[in-house]
């Protein structure tokens, strides 16, 4: 953990996965237009900052032993101490408020990464779960997955949301059935994909 807080006063989480250049910016696996929902989730941070919520900013990032990138076809991407693991521009305004951590995760689920394991254990209060970022079928799918099967395993009484208007996947008008296909499974597994009124 980066900072000491005390993980047990938070009734809400906003989790913000991988919004980082090497998806955003730069980079083999980088598509600017997943840059259109940043807006959104400028607005999804502000109203958990004044609900008082947890924010955690998951980062991919990976060493070249990673076993990820063999079976992502030996793609190096968010690789450690390159700018494509830092948050994209626009999102790095939050990155260092007080009720904020960052995790780093080597997979594409960010339930795997061992810091964020430590901030479920301790943040056993935490009622509503609200997830962002990218990529809608691949890591927000798999981290949500995660985290509902997570919380089941031990009686956590806890609200999923996915806001489908601030997650996003590269190569999006190609890849349309695996986004249905990931929120299919995800409501069926009890989480909630949710977007602003309009």
């Amino acid at each position: 953990m980066n900072k000491v807080i005390n993980l047990e006063v938070y009734k809400g989480m906003l989790i913000i996965v991988d919004m980082v250049k090497g998806f955003t910016d730069e980079g083999a696996l980088h598509d600017k237009e997943i840059k259109r929902i940043v807006l959104r989730q400028k607005e999804i941070i502000e109203e958990a900052q004044k609900k008082g919520y947890l924010i955690v900013f998951a980062k991919d990032t990976h060493d070249k032993n990673s076993t990820e990138l063999k079976r992502f076809g030996n793609v190096g991407h968010c690789m450690r101490n390159t700018r494509e693991t830092e948050l994209t521009e626009q999102l790095q305004p939050y990155e260092n408020m007080e009720n904020t951590i960052i995790i780093e995760k080597n997979s594409t689920s960010f339930m795997e990464a061992p810091k964020f394991r430590e901030i479920m254990k301790r943040a056993k209060n935490v009622k509503e779960i609200n997830i962002v970022g990218c990529c809608s079928d691949i890591c927000v799918f798999n981290g949500a997955m995660g985290l509902a099967n997570y919380c089941d395993q031990w009686n956590r009484d806890v609200v999923i949301k996915v806001h489908e208007d601030a997650i996003a996947t590269y190569n999006e008008r190609n890849r349309q059935e695996y986004v249905a296909a990931a929120k299919l499974l995800g409501q069926q597994q009890g989480i909630q994909y949710v977007k602003k009124a309009a």
